[in-house]
């Protein structure tokens, strides 16, 4: 049997259900919650584009991240709604793998974003006479660049040998497209797979996880020495950011213990709620963390509606 016969063309969605009339009622929930994610990140966007005084690195890192969060939606959301509707949920195969790049991208530029606002902050609080020398435009588009480059260039390998594999079936026990349940329809020897995916995971997560915590090592060791006014500007300046930061690994650590378990071991609603968490919550709560408390982003964005 060669490998085109082995290659199925399109891939069905099993945890979708027949709910009757209820289905209208689930698509107009996840409906508003989608209109809810692009609302808030896109007052962001506009506040931090149209006020100059935001023109800095801080404000154009949390920018970024409401633009990352646009993008990881309109990988999921559109696709997702149909589905609700539809009595069917079938995804060609070329539409599958776009999807499970964009939601992986999603996540390595949330994760790569954080990071260099970890890194901002470590040097705004722990070298705040060289802040301006460091963080130059010129510094900060390069951060932004790598925070793009490095998950696109690190998913793409990992991207490239699940587009290789031959498979032996078509039918995917979740609500999208996930490297994982496509890697386990395979028919051949996935070593080189797992191989790839336990280096992603130190690539991609644990190695940004490490860092952020080092950073704020240092941050509390300064504010310690520091005086009480200094450590509640540091804490203002650092709370969203922390707050952000332990959110999304929580996200993203529900996920990846997801992928550890099959349909058959976890109720079925569950297993979907906790899969949507990492799609719906941190999009939702970086726009209100950075809106609500970081006094200048509220202030600007209540002069804008008034």
């Amino acid at each position: 049997m060669n490998n085109q016969s082995l290659t199925p063309s399109y891939f069905e969605f099993t945890l979708f259900s027949d709910s009757g009339s209820l289905k209208y009622v689930f698509f107009s929930v996840c409906l508003l919650i989608y209109m809810t994610i692009i609302s808030a990140n896109v007052v962001i966007i506009l506040t931090v584009c149209l006020e100059k005084s935001l023109h800095q690195p801080m404000y154009i890192f949390i920018c970024c991240l409401s633009l990352n969060s646009l993008y990881g939606s309109a990988g999921f959301f559109p696709r997702f709604l149909m589905d609700i509707l539809s009595d069917t949920h079938f995804i060609s195969r070329p539409l599958c793998f776009i999807q499970m790049y964009v939601i992986n991208t999603y996540v390595g530029h949330d994760v790569t974003l954080l990071t260099v606002m970890a890194y901002d902050r470590f040097v705004a609080i722990c070298h705040p006479l060289h802040y301006h020398s460091k963080m130059t435009s010129k510094r900060v588009l390069q951060l932004v660049i790598f925070a793009v480059l490095y998950p696109l260039c690190i998913f793409g390998y990992f991207f490239y040998l699940s587009i290789s594999l031959s498979l032996c079936g078509n039918k995917l026990h979740r609500i999208f497209c996930t490297n994982w349940s496509v890697i386990d329809l395979s028919c051949v020897e996935i070593t080189v797979n797992s191989v790839a995916g336990q280096f992603l995971a130190v690539a991609s997560i644990f190695i940004p996880l490490f860092f952020v915590l080092y950073t704020y090592l240092h941050i509390l060791l300064v504010c310690r020495r520091s005086s009480s006014e200094f450590r509640g500007k540091a804490l203002q300046t650092c709370l969203p950011h922390i707050v952000t930061f332990v959110n999304f690994c929580i996200s993203v650590l529900i996920e990846v213990s997801l992928s550890q378990y099959t349909v058959d071991e976890i109720n079925t609603n569950v297993f979907i709620v906790l899969s949507l968490e990492f799609l719906i919550i941190p999009p939702i709560n970086n726009p209100l963390v950075y809106g609500l408390n970081l006094s200048q982003i509220r202030g600007v964005i209540f002069n804008l509606f008034n």
